[in-house]
């Protein structure tokens, strides 16, 4: 173990909000600022999304060049940036954290930590698909990194399982390492993506969208042969490949948040927080994904430079808030965040996933039988986001019960 180190500012991951809020904090003046990522290169997802739409529609940029800008103003503003290391566990009082790097274990004191571990999807084991365990199966991001980080070949047939932005993606994934796109398989009875272009991309080459349709099991010995589906009427199709990736299923990396003791809200899984982004314990802020699993990068980038602004005020004295008014939804929604309302937070816009396709709803947000809002918004799809206005935050009653919004 090496000695103990002290810095005024710890981050814990250097994703989009990591890095956002290092360079906030770094040029404001905050000290020592230093983040902790435990993969060899920062920058988050991003570094193995090869595809546009990241950057502002004036500086449009890919996902490494995202990365690689957000990196270098973090470093510019003063912050060090240690990759390598991983964050494990934390001592039991006050802010302080035990990781381990190339140097051995350590411990970390700071006088605040922000937690940006982000979000990840859940592997084939976690999703309780049956059969046997050959090689082949990925998620996205594995699928990214052996593709465009690695150079890995992948296969020669692939099955892309979902029908998200991020399904398309890993098709697009698929067919720039050289292997087919067998088909795209979906349990909802539509696709949940706004990517048009993918779509119609993958229509010209003839790749069937199979909706109403689970995966049953994995096929194969040593390597995948095929996969076993259920259409909606009950039949069953083996449908050959010797590659299958699991897309969307996004859950917070919260092991952290949980072995600190935060409250954690049961929809997100992720620390419960207001719009400050104070988690439940003292001197411990959240921003980016692992508050929702998943939103864009630009908005863990925005959480990240607001809970700098929060963590700014601390160091300069500001109390720690009250825990606030829990936020929850009521089915069909599945989960919401910010989830906490307090009278001093700033009253930023939530936003909210369905786990139903929803046309045209009408949220109704009540406390106590309360009516303090409603709001009719766009059609919904599940794995799109909803945005929830925040005008009816000065209506909370502080002393009252939850609020909860409804489609009802």
């Amino acid at each position: 173990m090496t000695a103990p180190r002290h810095v005024d500012v710890l981050v814990v991951g250097a994703g989009p909000a990591g890095l956002a809020a290092a360079a906030r904090l770094a040029a404001a003046g905050a000290g020592r600022v230093e983040v902790l990522e435990r993969e060899a290169r920062p920058g988050g997802v991003p570094r193995h999304c090869a595809h546009g739409g990241f950057g502002t529609w004036t500086h449009p940029l890919t996902g490494p060049g995202y990365a690689r800008l957000l990196t270098q103003a973090a470093e510019r503003a003063g912050a060090t940036v240690r990759t390598c290391v991983t964050a494990l566990d934390w001592a039991p009082d006050g802010p302080v954290l035990t990781a381990v790097g190339p140097g051995g274990p350590e411990t970390v004191t700071a006088r605040a930590v922000v937690l940006a571990t982000g979000a990840r999807e859940r592997p084939r084991p976690a999703r309780l698909v049956p059969g046997t365990r050959p090689a082949g199966v990925y998620t996205t991001g594995e699928l990214q990194q052996a593709v465009h980080l690695f150079g890995q070949h992948i296969g020669t047939r692939a099955v892309v399982v979902g029908a998200a932005d991020v399904s398309y993606a890993a098709a697009d994934t698929v067919r720039a390492a050289g292997a087919e796109v067998v088909a795209l398989v979906t349990e909802h009875p539509r696709a949940q993506t706004g990517r048009a272009r993918a779509r119609a991309a993958l229509l010209r080459h003839g790749v069937p969208l199979l909706t109403g349709t689970t995966v049953t099991a994995l096929l194969g010995h040593g390597r995948l042969s095929g996969v076993r589906v259920r259409h909606r009427d009950g039949r069953t199709t083996v449908l050959p490949c010797d590659t299958v990736v699991f897309t969307g299923d996004f859950v917070p990396d919260h092991e952290l948040a949980r072995r600190g003791g935060l409250t954690l809200d049961p929809g997100t899984r992720g620390p419960a927080v207001a719009g400050s982004l104070h988690t439940s314990r003292p001197g411990v802020f959240a921003a980016g994904n692992v508050l929702h699993a998943v939103e864009p990068a630009g908005t863990a980038a925005r959480e990240g430079a607001r809970a700098a602004g929060a963590v700014l005020d601390f160091l300069a004295g500001a109390p720690w808030p009250a825990p606030g008014v829990p936020v929850t939804v009521a089915p069909p929604l599945r989960w919401i965040a910010p989830n906490r309302v307090t009278p001093d937070a700033p009253s930023v816009p939530h936003v909210l996933r369905t786990g139903v396709p929803l046309r045209r709803p009408v949220l109704y947000v009540r406390q106590d039988g309360r009516l303090l809002h409603h709001e009719r918004l766009p059609t919904a799809l599940p794995d799109r986001t909803l945005a929830l206005g925040a005008r009816w935050h000065h209506r909370v009653d502080p002393d009252g019960g939850e609020v909860r919004v409804s489609t009802g």
